[in-house]
Parts: structure tokens; C-alpha cells; sequence
């Protein structure tokens, strides 16, 4: 029976990051209150998609100062700073009942 083949999964979980960190107009990470075990390829790539969502709304005439996406953990908020963009990391803590 070789149909199915398990495979252990080699994803490591990472902890959710809090703080925040600011990006100039091209991208770069200016300062970081990010842990340093988040990986800073990812928080880039999170700071490069935020000035998109800025660009494109400023675009298509429609400007917005500020962008939070709310996960049922975690929190994003995002502030449009001059052609940048400030980011905050924040946890949910779950209520226990």
C-alpha cells in the first residue's frame, strides 16, 4: 500500500512578532522594534505590500492615512508617513472564560 506517504512537515512555527518598525518610500526598514527572531525578509515584505496598498489608494483617488487588518490573533496597523509607512505588530490575548 504505498498510496499514501506521510512526509513530516519541516515549517517551524514562529511566535507571533509585536512591536513595529518604519519603512521610507523605497521600502527599506529605517528603525525595527521587531524581535530579531522574526525574520527580517518577511517584515520587508510586509512593509513593501503596506506602501502598495498606500500607493495604489492614493492612485485610484482615494488616498488613506491609515491601514489595520485585524486577524482573530493578531492585529496590523499601518500609518502613512510622507511616502512611508510607520507598522505595528500587535498580539490578541484570549479572553479565557
Amino acid at each position: 500500500m504505498g498510496f499514501l506517504s506521510f512526509k513530516p512537515d519541516t515549517t517551524q512555527l514562529r511566535k507571533l512578532p509585536t512591536g513595529s518598525f518604519t519603512v521610507d518610500s523605497a521600502g527599506t526598514i529605517v528603525t525595527s522594534t521587531v524581535p530579531t527572531s522574526f525574520p527580517s525578509e518577511e517584515i520587508r515584505r510586509i512593509g513593501q505590500q503596506v506602501l502598495q496598498a498606500f500607493r495604489r489608494g492614493h492612485q485610484a483617488g482615494y488616498p488613506f492615512a491609515e491601514l489595520i487588518i485585524h486577524y482573530a490573533a493578531f492585529r496590523l496597523s499601518a500609518r502613512e508617513l510622507r511616502g512611508g509607512a510607520i507598522i505595528f505588530f500587535s498580539v490578541h490575548q484570549r479572553a479565557s472564560i
